[in-house]
């Protein structure tokens, strides 16, 4: 049970994250098909119209489902820690309001799910019953909220986290269902009215997001300090960030849309830059999953990060290149003089420095830091590299650059073998036992994933691999590290360390979340938006690299 407790902040962030994308997908979608499809409809495209509503029902039935699974593991996981860790009977945990919530949820989409695909109900009766059933579902997770538990300005908040989360659906979850029109419409000028219709949904959405975001800011940040002093703060602000990547992307989409009907080029243009919006819209709902697991900063009257202790930190500094002895780290420290007292005690069980999985956190002292930094910096000089070598081959000045993605290689190995010094090789914990920790499971999720896109990508450069699907493996694979570095935790013990080091690591994922998905554009349209987009992603990485070479921890 130590275990789950240790690992569900990280599990529990994900889940969460999951879940809200897979909530404003559905809702999003069943908005699409009952405010821009159904309206939009002319006896001209039947069969376009059977394609876009078929293609439609079935994002519907995946996102349903996706909702059940996350609610199920997440209500069970954290039915598991209450009842493990309050005297009662799992009848008093079933009675949760969260079970409750999540009860309601799951129902609420299998009826969304079952009355979508019904071919039986009358129109009326089955816009009646989904209108009623994504109440519900709204309504449920309202219930499971931050705003529910305020005992202050419990209704303003309730409206505004409605409306973000209504706001969100409508244009973020309707995305996926645009992207089915866009592929499967015949003519232009049926996909220019379903668009027009899905531009004023999505500028609704952005309005009510809007609205949610002022009165956040207001009740849950309360001042400008708490931008960089809290980590609440902090991650609104990546959200923010994000979000305004989002803003130019819907904008240009906006504007392409009046130009179908005449120019074929704009709705494949369109299709791209909605696969991209889709992309950084995931990014957008696992920050707010990430955030709905920190208190509020109005909540913090202490432990803020001050901003002499900010600038301090992030004012820069000389490179560590040169690494301490892995014996003078506090775990292996603390072993030697445990493995002195047991050798001279009569006690018949050795006994160890730290115990993955515990709810104990690891010992750290001056010299785990320098370790820690040692890392960051390495890893930055070499992403910065791979970052330079991408830019030489992108100028056709220079073809031996192209094996640059092997750069990855060297980066994962140095991960493998430094990150934890407390795992093997390095230390005595072993691989499969340090996965309890949630800190190094996410680092050897790191790991395999830059070999998987290092393989690819190397691939791809050197004409290996032809086939499309293969060659998004890179994009997505970036894009992916990026939105996980967004959900990463460190267990530091202190307050203010943790909030320094979610400061330094946010950028780098906004910059990971932008790579990835540059460099798709770049794959998808390299003679029209892929020409500036391929200069864009390895300026990314030369900027996290960058980054990584200021990390500091004291």
């Amino acid at each position: 049970m130590s275990t789950l407790f240790d690992t569900f902040g990280f599990v529990g962030v994900v889940l969460h994250g999951l879940e809200l994308v897979a909530q404003s997908v559905l809702l999003g979608s069943v908005a699409f098909m009952l405010l821009a499809i159904a309206p939009s409809v002319g006896s001209e495209a039947r069969s376009d119209v059977a394609a876009i509503c078929a293609g439609s029902r079935h994002i519907v039935a995946a996102s349903a489902l996706a909702l059940v699974a996350c609610v199920s593991a997440a209500a069970a996981i954290n039915a598991a820690i209450l009842a493990a860790s309050l005297p009662g009977s799992w009848t008093d945990v079933a009675g949760a309001r969260f079970v409750v919530a999540g009860v309601v949820k799951v129902l609420a989409a299998a009826t969304i799910a079952v009355v979508i695909w019904s071919r039986n109900a009358k129109g009326s009766t089955k816009r009646l019953v989904l209108g009623a059933a994504c109440m519900f579902l709204l309504a449920a997770a309202l219930a499971d909220s931050h705003a529910s538990a305020r005992l202050e300005d419990n209704a303003l908040l309730l409206f505004a986290t409605g409306a973000h989360e209504v706001g969100a659906a409508l244009w973020l979850g309707g995305l996926p269902c645009f992207w089915v029109v866009l592929q499967r419409a015949g003519t232009g000028e049926l996909a220019g009215r379903i668009g027009r219709r899905f531009s004023a949904l999505a500028v609704a959405g952005v309005a009510l997001i809007m609205v949610g975001a002022v009165v956040f800011a207001a009740r849950y940040v309360g001042s400008f300090d708490a931008v960089y002093g809290t980590a609440y703060g902090a991650m609104a602000a990546t959200k923010g960030a994000l979000l305004s990547m989002l803003l130019l992307l819907g904008l240009a989409n906006f504007r392409a849309v009046r130009r179908f009907a005449g120019d074929a080029d704009a709705i494949r243009r369109v299709q791209r830059f909605v696969e991209v919006e889709m992309g950084v819209g995931l990014a957008v709902l696992m920050a707010a999953g990430s955030i709905t697991s920190m208190p509020p900063p109005v909540d913090l009257s202490e432990n803020r990060v001050t901003y002499p202790e900010f600038a301090a930190r992030f004012t820069p500094g000389l490179p560590r290149l040169v690494s301490p002895d892995p014996n003078s780290l506090a775990i292996p420290e603390l072993q030697a003089r445990l493995d002195a007292e047991w050798k001279a005690g009569a006690e018949s069980t050795r006994p160890r420095a730290f115990e993955p999985g515990s709810s104990t956190l690891p010992p750290r002292n001056a010299q785990d830091v320098a370790w820690s930094e040692y890392n960051h910096h390495w890893a930055g000089l070499l992403v910065a590299l791979i970052g330079l070598a991408a830019l030489a081959q992108r100028s056709r000045h220079v073809p031996w650059a192209k094996h640059w993605p092997l750069l990855f290689l060297l980066l994962a190995g140095f991960l493998l073998l430094r990150a934890d010094p407390e795992v093997w090789p390095l230390g005595e914990i072993g691989v499969i036992e340090s996965l309890k920790s949630p800190e190094v499971l996410q680092h050897r999720l790191f790991v395999l994933l830059i070999v998987a896109f290092a393989l690819f990508e190397w691939g791809v450069r050197t004409g290996r691999i032809t086939e499309r699907n293969l060659q998004r493996v890179f994009p997505l694979l970036t894009a992916l590290g990026g939105i996980l570095l967004l959900t990463h935790s460190h267990a530091l013990g202190n307050v203010k360390e943790e909030v320094l080091v979610d400061l330094s690591h946010l950028p780098i994922a906004v910059l990971g979340v932008g790579a990835g998905w540059a460099r798709w554009l770049e794959l998808e349209a390299p003679q029209d938006e892929g020409r500036w987009a391929g200069w864009v992603w390895p300026i990314c990485f030369v900027l996290i690299g960058l980054l990584l070479l200021g990390y500091r921890e004291a």
